[in-house]
């Protein structure tokens, strides 16, 4: 495994992370993967306060003498926040489930703007904070990112944080933070984490044949996921890349690659493929939804990401495997949850990291989905599964 030294405190940190938000549902399987992951040199694990589930599992997991070599990293929910005490009943169940006495790296979830950060100040959060690292309890303060690159410079220059985590990959470059964010944070002595490397599966799973006829241009052969992860590694200001693993070959293949890829590593053959790849992609993706779930759930039973991913599916699988498998997943099970259920009521938009205008876009998926070849299409593969 390759480690990358946080230039805050001098912590030597796996450049894998082992992302929690996406564990496998067997739980016997996920205890083998990290536990395989460890062994492997992983040593930085992240998830939330809002995965209930995979904060206890990671605990249960940890408890059996693997606490002390590994970096805990979680996250407070700003929203849930209300008022000050608020602060210690979200922090304790963490703790309660982590099965731990400290939270080595501790995020402020999801900040979009300077203004969440104000009110969370106005609450008297700056005191917590103090108090939480005076008793040992956080070791690294910081925050994750969603937003524009202006407001996450104000951002890092409005407390003196100790880390933090933007959605970066080959795809969003000049999106979000960007480029220029990482770089911004970088120079001011921040390590950075880095979270949607793959984009939800997105840079990796159903490419348009033209992508794959890209990498097979390159002297060294490599899968999809490979070139992604690479690209991120092959900055020097990345320290941590997060990979929501849910596989025991996933685990294997990221481990791998993450023990050879190096900074400033690429040619610039290499970075012209990533062009030419970029290019192709921002052509076919409609919809830049990454899957994270935020936005869930709906008031109507909507699956938003999946509609959209349905949907974004019509440009790369065609537009009848699209339709089938928009209707497989949202429409005939008990509880149907397509794109027409949406009630407009826009409570799914303040949590979408991406800023997705979702009301408009699920009216689009409706639209283009639910038209004329949808209903007799739903009762025959209704049919078809009845019997």
């Amino acid at each position: 495994m390759n480690y990358r030294i946080s230039p805050k405190n001098g912590d030597k940190l796996s450049a894998l992370g082992f992302g929690c938000m996406r564990f496998a549902k067997d739980e016997q399987e996920v205890e083998k993967q990290i536990i395989y992951a460890i062994e492997n040199g992983v040593n930085y694990f992240d998830t939330a306060y809002i995965y209930p589930k995979s904060e206890a599992i990671l605990g249960r997991v940890l408890a059996n003498g693997y606490r002390d070599r590994v970096k805990i990293a979680t996250k407070m929910p700003p929203y849930l926040v209300k008022k000050y005490e608020d602060l210690d009943k979200i922090f304790n169940a963490e703790l309660e489930r982590l099965q731990t006495d400290h939270i080595d790296y501790y995020f402020l979830h999801m900040l979009t703007d300077v203004t969440i950060w104000t009110r969370l100040v106005n609450l008297g959060i700056l005191k917590w904070i103090e108090v939480k690292k005076r008793a040992g309890q956080i070791i690294n303060i910081g925050f994750s990112y969603h937003g524009g690159r202006d407001e996450f410079k104000k951002l890092v220059d409005a407390y003196d944080w100790e880390f933090c985590m933007i959605q970066y990959n080959f795809l969003d470059e000049n999106k979000q933070a960007g480029k220029e964010g990482l770089e911004y944070a970088a120079a001011k002595g921040l390590p950075v984490m880095v979270m949607e490397p793959l984009r939800g599966g997105k840079l990796v799973t159903n490419l348009p044949r033209e992508v794959y006829q890209v990498w097979d241009q390159a002297a060294d052969k490599r899968s999809p996921a490979e070139w992604a992860f690479r690209w991120i590694w092959n900055h020097p200001e990345v320290t941590v890349v997060l990979s929501g693993m849910n596989s025991q070959a996933m685990v294997e293949e990221n481990i791998s690659v993450a023990s050879r890829a190096e900074a400033n590593a690429f040619t610039a053959a290499d970075l012209e493929l990533f062009n030419q790849v970029t290019q192709i992609l921002s052509d076919k993706i409609k919809i830049p939804c990454t899957g994270c779930n935020y936005c869930l759930p709906c008031p109507r039973g909507v699956d938003i990401p999946t509609c959209f991913s349905c949907f974004n599916d019509r440009e790369i699988e065609g537009k009848t495997a699209a339709l089938s498998k928009y209707i497989m997943q949202t429409s005939v099970k008990s509880q149907t949850s397509n794109a027409s259920l949406c009630s407009k009521c826009g409570k799914c938009e303040s949590h979408c990291p991406q800023n997705i205008k979702i009301r408009d876009e699920l009216a689009t998926v409706a639209k283009t989905m639910e038209g004329f070849y949808y209903k007799p299409t739903r009762f025959l593969i209704k049919r078809f599964m009845r019997l």
